[in-house]
C-alpha cells in the first residue's frame, strides 16, 4: 500500500517538473518513450515533421511558448456556446409571456407559478443525470441529446392547449438546461488554450445573457406562441453546428482512443502546430487517472478530492445563496416594491446585460479566478447591503424620494457585479479543478448543488421579502461577505494554468486542517449573521 502511494507520489512529481518544463517553452530531449531525438537536430522531438517545418510551428506559439488561439477554436465555442444562447431563452420565457399565457389559457396564479418553477425541477433532475450522461455518451452526442429535449419542449409549449402541455414542455426543457450546464463548460475547458481558457468558458455566460436580453426585448412584441418558435430557432442551427465540431480529446484519451485524441487537438490546434508534448501530457494525467479508477459518489469524499470538492461545492452554495436567483428572477418585484417603474428597470437591465457580460469575457484571463471572483462579491455584498438600508428607510418613512433611485441603483449594481464575477467563475473553476476520474461524480454534485440550492432561494424568495425586506437583503450581503473569505483563503487561482497542472497543483496543495477551519469559521459567521438579521427585524 505504502510502496503504491509512493510510485504515485513520485508520478506526479514528474507531471509537475514536466509541466514546468512546459510552460518556460524548452523542448526537452525526450518526453516519453514515444518521442524520439530527430537525427539532425538534438533539440527537436520527432512527430512526424521535418526540422524545416518545425521552425514553422514555432511561429504558431507566443513568446511564452503557448499555442496561439486559432479560428477552428473560436468557430467551435462559437457553435457550442449556441446551447448557452438557448439557455438564456428559456430563462427569460416566463417573464415576457406571463401575461399572454394567463390571459389565452385562463391560467390562475398557482398554475402559472408552476409553469415558471417547473423548469427549474427538470434542470435539477438534468443535473443528476448530466456527468454520466456526457461521460458515456461523450460531449459532442450529449450536447445533441439536451438540444432534443429542448426542441421537444419548446415544441410542446408552442401547441400547448392547457397547463398540462405547458408545465411538460417546460420540464422537458428543463432537463436540456440542466445537463447543458454542465457538458458546456466543461467541453470549452477541454478544448481550449490555457491562457484564454477562462475567457473563453466565460462565453457561455455571455450567451445565456444573450438569449435573455434578446426574449426581454422582442417577447414585447410578439405573442406567447410564436416567442416559443423562436426559441426553436437557436435549438436547430445548434444540431446543425454540431456536425462539425470534434468531440473532447481528452474525453477520448480518458477511453484510450489515442489516435482520434491526437487528430481531435490537431484540428484544435492547427495543422501545422507540433502538438506531441501537450497529447502526452494529457495522455500522461489519463493514465494517472486511469490508475486510481473511476470514482464512485462514495469514494468521492475521499482525503484527495476533498479540498477541489470543498470548492466546487463552496462556490455553487455561496453563488446560490447570496440571492442572485431570486433578483434576477423576481426583479421586477423588487422595483415596484422600491416604488420605481418595472417596465424601465428591465428594459435597462436587458440592454446591459450583454455588455456587461462581455466585460467579464475580456477580464477572466487579464485580473485572474480569485481577483475578479472577490472583487464581484464585493460589489454583490455593497449593492445588497445599500438596497437593505433603502427598504429600511422605505419602511420608517425616511428619505421616501430617495428610495426609488437607491432601489434602482442595488438592483443593477447587484446584477453587474454579479454577471462579473459570480455569475460565470464558479463554472469556470468546477470545470478546471476536477480530474478525469472523478470530473463525472464531482461534476454532477456540483451542478446538482447550484439546481438545488438555486430552486430553495426562488421558492422561498418572496417568503422571505414577506418576511422582512431588509432583513432579506442584509443577509444576501453578509453571505457575500462571508463568500470574500472563503475564496481568499480556499479557492486557488487555476489562470494561465493547463489542466493537468491544476491537478498536479491541489493534489499538491491539500491542507484539510486549515481548509476546515476556514469552513468552519464561515459557518460560524453565516449562522450569527442570520440570527442578528433574524432578531433585528422580528
Amino acid at each position: 500500500m505504502f510502496e503504491k502511494k509512493r510510485v504515485i507520489m513520485e508520478r506526479q512529481k514528474s507531471i509537475m517538473e514536466r509541466q514546468k518544463s512546459m510552460e518556460s517553452g524548452l523542448l526537452r530531449k525526450s518526453l516519453s518513450i514515444r518521442e524520439r531525438k530527430h537525427p539532425n537536430d538534438d533539440g527537436y522531438l520527432e512527430t512526424g515533421l521535418s526540422s524545416k517545418r518545425h521552425k514553422e510551428v514555432k511561429k504558431h506559439h507566443n513568446e511564452d511558448g503557448e499555442c496561439c488561439v486559432t479560428t477552428s477554436v473560436c468557430l467551435i465555442t462559437f457553435i457550442v456556446v449556441t446551447g448557452s444562447f438557448c439557455v438564456g431563452c428559456g430563462t427569460g420565457y416566463s417573464s415576457v409571456a406571463q401575461h399572454g399565457i394567463v390571459s389565452d389559457l385562463s391560467l390562475s396564479v398557482a398554475e402559472y407559478s408552476m409553469f415558471g418553477s417547473i423548469m427549474t425541477l427538470g434542470g435539477l433532475i438534468g443535473a443528476v443525470f448530466s456527468g454520466k450522461i456526457s461521460d458515456v455518451l461523450g460531449r459532442k452526442r450529449t450536447m445533441f441529446l439536451c438540444e432534443a429535449f429542448c426542441a421537444t419542449g419548446w415544441l410542446c409549449i408552442a401547441l400547448a392547449k392547457d397547463a398540462l402541455w405547458l408545465d411538460c414542455g417546460r420540464f422537458l426543457l428543463g432537463i436540456g438546461v440542466g445537463i447543458f450546464s454542465y457538458v458546456i463548460p466543461v467541453y470549452i475547458a477541454e478544448i481550449a488554450p490555457k491562457h484564454v481558457r477562462g475567457s473563453f468558458v466565460f462565453a457561455n455566460q455571455l450567451m445565456q445573457n444573450f438569449g435573455l436580453s434578446l426574449f426581454f426585448i422582442i417577447g414585447n412584441f410578439i405573442s406567447w406562441r410564436f416567442l416559443s418558435i423562436v426559441g426553436m430557432v437557436p435549438c436547430v442551427l445548434h444540431v446543425v453546428g454540431l456536425f462539425f465540431i470534434p468531440e473532447s480529446p481528452r474525453w477520448l484519451a480518458k477511453f484510450g482512443r489515442d489516435k482520434e485524441c491526437r487528430a481531435s487537438l490537431q484540428h484544435l490546434r492547427g495543422h501545422d502546430v507540433d502538438i506531441s508534448q501537450e497529447a502526452n501530457a494529457i495522455k500522461d494525467t489519463m493514465d494517472f487517472s486511469q490508475q486510481s479508477g473511476e470514482t464512485g459518489f462514495v469514494e468521492l469524499f475521499q482525503r484527495r478530492y476533498v479540498f477541489p470538492l470543498i470548492i466546487g461545492v463552496g462556490l455553487m452554495l455561496l453563488q446560490q445563496l447570496s440571492g442572485s436567483a431570486g433578483v434576477i428572477y423576481y426583479a421586477s418585484s423588487l422595483y415596484e416594491r422600491g416604488g420605481f417603474p418595472s417596465a424601465i428597470g428591465t428594459s435597462v437591465m436587458a440592454t446591459i446585460m450583454v455588455p456587461k457580460a462581455m466585460i467579464g469575457t475580456i477580464i477572466v484571463d487579464k485580473m485572474g479566478r480569485r481577483t475578479l471572483l472577490m472583487a464581484s462579491c464585493a460589489g454583490m455584498g455593497l449593492f445588497a447591503l445599500l438596497l437593505s438600508v433603502s427598504y429600511s428607510l422605505q419602511s420608517f418613512g425616511i428619505l421616501p424620494e430617495l428610495t426609488p433611485l437607491f432601489t434602482f441603483i442595488s438592483v443593477l449594481g447587484y446584477i453587474i457585479s454579479y454577471a462579473l464575477g459570480m455569475g460565470g467563475l464558479p463554472w469556470i473553476i468546477m470545470s478546471e479543478i476536477f480530474p478525469m476520474n472523478v470530473k463525472v461524480s464531482a461534476g454532477t454534485l456540483v451542478t446538482v448543488t447550484n439546481w438545488a440550492c438555486g430552486w430553495i432561494i426562488t421558492f422561498t424568495f418572496n417568503l422571505l421579502m414577506q418576511w422582512n425586506a431588509s432583513g432579506t437583503f442584509l443577509i444576501f450581503s453578509s453571505v457575500s461577505a462571508v463568500s470574500i473569505v472563503f475564496i481568499y483563503f480556499i479557492v486557488p487561482e487555476t489562470k494561465g494554468r493547463s489542466l493537468e497542472e491544476i491537478q498536479t497543483l491541489l493534489s499538491n496543495s491539500i491542507s484539510l486542517a486549515n481548509t476546515a477551519f476556514v469552513v468552519h469559521i464561515i459557518f460560524c459567521c453565516l449562522t450569527t449573521m442570520t440570527k442578528i438579521a433574524v432578531h433585528c427585524w422580528s
